[in-house]
């Protein structure tokens, strides 16, 4: 498809923790591009490097209102917030969504989620005859990739490539070597004070993640964070949501003295704040790895049945940062694509990697340069 004068509408997706949601919309003076619904991991570099190569095009951002804040400081982008629970619920919701977002004169769509409420929203724009371009996820690759028995075990197409390729079939091609990090946010007062006037490290410690075959076990991650306490090096900020997740945090602030727990006490605007100017983030194969990822902050991640060769590393981070669960113990890893599933006997998968080879690694990283 040539490049071309008008509007373009493109929809992404996710779920909780901004591991697979985000929704955006591209567009420019003559051309406007729409991206639509929820949160996608690693799509924000993408559309960084849309908006900076294309200045002429226009980008709207189609997500939940919780997810905006990611995308206010891109230039030429704007947010169009999805209600998915209330008016844009359901068929007729999305008819909806599908009549507002006509009244922004999309010429195109890029459906960079590709799941079932995109569909739809795909019927509703074949009805104008508005093109729509859908994502390519790979699926038959990925199947093949999680089959235990694979004769060939390879790195897939990562996302990036994957959103590339759906904005160069509207015309408007994007090289990997051209995608940016996000610049650096302000921090809130309260972190910012609590954070200054100390000559150590800051790191993010993220030690949820949606599925427990890709989260460390909390007894060795204890230890790793007493480690990384005791040497008197480091300031500690910890990430995590909900009322248990905040408890744990709580009480790892209280047991150790150069930790503080940024968990319930920011929204989410805040929280990017904080993330963007850590000096290293340590997380699972989830979301806090590609926020941190997209402000260039150097991200070590922890793998357990889940695996880079799948697409979904953080964006632009040494392969070296990833550490990997031992798959000469695990040969059938990566079990699936999002942790959700994996043999009876691969539930301590993650236990093969020791708390001091992620403090080493993390030492390594901080140290200074001579």
């Amino acid at each position: 498809m040539e490049n071309f004068d008008g509007k373009i509408a493109v929809i992404t997706g996710g779920g909780t923790g901004m591991g697979r949601e985000l929704t955006y919309q591209l567009a420019a003076e003559g051309c406007h591009v729409s991206i639509c619904d929820v949160i996608e991991e690693n799509m924000e570099e993408t559309f960084q490097e849309a908006s900076k190569k294309y200045p002429q095009v226009k980008i709207t951002v189609l997500t939940k209102a919780f997810t905006a804040p990611i995308f206010h400081n891109i230039a030429n982008v704007s947010v169009f917030k999805a209600d998915v629970k209330g008016r844009h619920k359901g068929i007729l919701g999305l008819w909806k969504l599908y009549r507002e977002l006509q009244l922004l004169q999309i010429d195109a769509v890029a459906d960079i989620h590709n799941v079932l409420r995109s569909s739809i929203l795909k019927q509703f724009f074949k009805l104008s005859g508005i093109p729509f371009v859908q994502l390519d996820k790979g699926r038959a690759e990925k199947k093949a990739l999680i089959n235990a028995d694979r004769d060939v075990f390879k790195p897939l197409k990562s996302t990036f490539e994957r959103y590339a390729v759906v904005f160069g079939k509207l015309g408007y091609p994007i090289g990997k070597n051209e995608m940016e990090t996000m610049s650096k946010k302000p921090m809130s007062n309260d972190f910012a004070t609590l954070l200054e006037n100390h000559n150590r490290k800051v790191i993010g410690i993220a030690p949820f993640a949606a599925f427990k075959g890709k989260m460390y076990p909390l007894d060795l991650m204890q230890k790793v964070v007493l480690q990384l306490d005791s040497s008197e090096s480091y300031k500690l900020v910890l990430f995590g949501g909900g009322t248990s997740e905040i408890e744990i945090l709580t009480s790892w602030e209280k047991q150790f003295k150069n930790c503080i727990s940024a968990a319930g006490k920011l929204s989410f605007s805040e929280e990017l704040g904080l993330i963007s100017n850590l000096d290293l983030m340590l997380a699972m194969d989830s979301g806090n790895a590609h926020l941190a990822a997209m402000y260039a902050v150097p991200t070590v991640t922890i793998w357990g049945v889940t695996h880079p060769y799948a697409g979904f590393s953080p964006f632009n981070q040494p392969d070296e940062n990833a550490l990997l669960s031992d798959r000469n113990l695990y040969p059938a890893i990566p079990t699936s694509i999002y942790g959700n599933k994996h043999p009876e006997d691969y539930d301590k998968v993650m236990e093969t990697i020791k708390p001091e080879t992620i403090v080493q690694k993390i030492v390594d990283i901080l140290k200074p340069t001579t």
